[in-house]
């Protein structure tokens, strides 16, 4: 491990880099759609409704690796050319956001409707008690499951490796077959990749005891 430390350590970081980086913007965009498309799915509208589910079941049920290969193959060939960072992290925030989707589906629909009733009642819109009184004891209430899908997020950011993203595991695959030493290589990148989701873990432990409070 000490030799892969130090005769790559410059690869490692950059690898975290790119890792950090592209979970941070899946992680902001997969919350900002998967809350868009949950509310859609608790609309009173039936096409509103519709568009949600068939959203959800669509990218909850195919592989991650299937959606970011569409967008590193298929868009650059009959759309815009993008690298592999962006296929794989447009592919990572649209696989995680049918997930959360379904965590603030849960989280709505577990709120008092008396809520939403006595809001619309004092003079708000719909938008206005959606926003202001339900979502917010929405994601009071699915913190755990939440905080699961941000840890799994990281972990499935691993997917930028089979499409060139420059990650931690792309760093990995590059560094064992430099230098012949296929275990550390790995055992390093799994050391890195706890070093990144155990303090999170922690993180969301700690606010879900804080909130019940």
């Amino acid at each position: 491990m000490g030799y892969i430390l130090t005769h790559y350590w410059s690869e490692l970081i950059q690898g975290l880099g790119y890792t950090l980086l592209s979970s941070v913007i899946a992680l902001v965009f997969s919350t900002i759609i998967g809350t868009m498309f949950a509310i859609f799915e608790v609309l009173p509208s039936r096409t509103m409704r519709i568009i949600g589910r068939v959203y959800i079941e669509i990218f909850r049920n195919i592989p991650l690796l299937v959606i970011a290969m569409f967008f590193y193959v298929i868009i650059p060939m009959y759309v815009a050319k993008i690298d592999g960072f962006t296929a794989g992290t447009i592919g990572l925030t649209i696989y995680t956001s049918s997930f959360i989707a379904e965590t603030v589906r849960a989280g709505i629909q577990s709120v008092d409707p008396g809520q939403m009733e006595g809001a619309r009642a004092n003079g708000m819109t719909y938008w206005q008690a959606m926003s202001k009184i339900v979502l917010p004891q929405a994601f009071k209430i699915i913190i755990p499951p939440l905080g699961n899908q941000f840890i799994n997020l990281v972990k499935n950011s691993s997917v930028l490796a089979f499409v060139a993203g420059f990650d931690l595991m792309y760093q990995a695959n590059s560094i064992a077959s430099l230098s012949l030493d296929t275990i550390n290589s790995y055992v390093v990148v799994g050391v890195f990749y706890l070093i990144i989701t155990l303090p999170l873990s922690y993180y969301m432990r700690h606010l879900e005891k804080k909130l019940a409070n």
